[in-house]
């Protein structure tokens, strides 16, 4: 493999030149950084990711290798990642391909032997910015043309790109290291609910298939009333809102279905873009952050017993304060102090801002979809 160079320009005014693997061609997207120390393919195929760049803090990437297994959805949503060393020598015993095969089949650019410490210091500084890499062209001045004539990350409808087309059952549980497969799972779920893919991760129907549901998911342009009738005739017993990408501000159409089913007292768990969609019908918009939380690393306390527990985070966007008119504060991030769960008061509705099925990360806050069960 050789690598080609690539162009970067980002709206702040900084041109770069690197190298490239993967895919040829010209991509926009929102550059951001992740923290965490493994789970490149994971954090790839999150459909949250999709219309940013990725950059790893993480020096050297690409030595496990990838596999079917990891996937969290069934394709790269990302725009490109960026990495210090990419290692095109992979070693490890479930390794079906390369990251270079990976990301060229997907249609992904590939960047490295470039600064990430610089670029993540850009971002931790100035913000997260829209930018431009390119194979194929390399004037600064052009690439800036095609940069702010490009629409914006806050002007993308992300989840029509993301969502399923049609229904399904997902019938897998969480990972099993010692069998090197997903759990099989009898169908003898006493409890039944629908999730509302945004942008779902594999990992989080894992973790609600585990935890005992029967889980069916539908697109996101669902029929609410439907849910409702569903509810009412006993043939649910609750919905869960899962992540997603883009500005949740955007998604109108969403939080007026969302609306329908607060007001239908349907029981209610959301994750990520799901909790910040409640917040919205709620009536509590959300806000960005300067450069959001992406990482495995970061340490949020229940409020509720106040154990601190390590958690897998990737937003933007956060609810705000304002929130605790209507409900009790459950998780505050301590990194910044940040709103990281809420419990509605009166309201058979809970939801997070981190990511409790982690992938990757660590498993601290997987109680929480037992936490889901039992209210149901």
């Amino acid at each position: 493999m050789s690598l080609k160079p690539v162009w970067i320009y980002i709206e702040s005014g900084i041109f770069l030149e690197a190298k490239s693997f993967g895919s040829d061609g010209t991509r926009v997207g929102e550059i951001v950084f992740n923290t965490s120390m493994s789970g490149y393919q994971e954090i790839m195929s999150d459909p949250s990711y999709a219309g940013q760049y990725v950059v790893f803090t993480m020096p050297e990437i690409g030595i496990v290798g990838v596999n079917d297994d990891d996937m969290e959805s069934k394709a790269v949503h990302a725009s490109g990642m960026i990495v210090r060393n990419y290692n095109k020598e992979f070693s490890n015993f479930r390794a079906q391909g390369s990251l270079d095969e990976f990301i060229l089949k997907n249609e992904a650019i590939g960047i490295c032997d470039i600064d990430t410490r610089f670029l993540t210091k850009q971002i931790r500084d100035f913000g997260a910015k829209m930018m431009i890499a390119s194979t194929e062209i390399s004037d600064k001045n052009e690439l800036k043309k095609i940069l702010e004539s490009f629409p914006r990350i806050e002007e993308v409808d992300f989840i029509q790109e993301v969502s399923t087309d049609e229904r399904y059952m997902h019938t897998s549980g969480a990972w099993d290291n010692i069998g090197q497969k997903y759990n099989e799972l009898k169908d003898d779920a006493k409890k039944k609910i629908v999730v509302i893919d945004f942008g779902v991760k594999r990992n989080i129907l894992n973790e609600l298939c585990e935890a005992g549901l029967s889980v069916e998911v539908v697109p996101s342009d669902f029929n609410p009333d439907d849910l409702i009738k569903r509810y009412e005739d006993s043939n649910i017993d609750g919905v869960f809102l899962s992540n997603g990408p883009g500005d949740p501000m955007f998604y109108k159409k969403e939080v007026e279905k969302i609306k329908k089913l607060i007001d239908a007292d349907i029981p209610m768990f959301a994750i990520c873009l799901g909790h910040q969609l409640l917040s919205i019908a709620h009536g509590h918009p959300t806000y960005k952050l300067a450069f959001g939380q992406h990482g495995g690393n970061h340490p949020v306390r229940n409020e509720n017993n106040k154990i601190v527990e390590i958690t897998a985070q990737n937003h933007n966007y956060n609810v705000p304060e304002s929130i605790c008119s209507i409900a009790k504060i459950t998780h505050k991030n301590l990194f910044d102090n940040t709103i990281e769960g809420v419990d509605y008061n009166d309201e058979p509705i809970f939801s997070v801002q981190h990511h409790p099925e982690a992938s990757p990360g660590p498993h601290d806050s997987k109680y929480i979809f037992r936490e889901f069960v039992q209210r149901l």
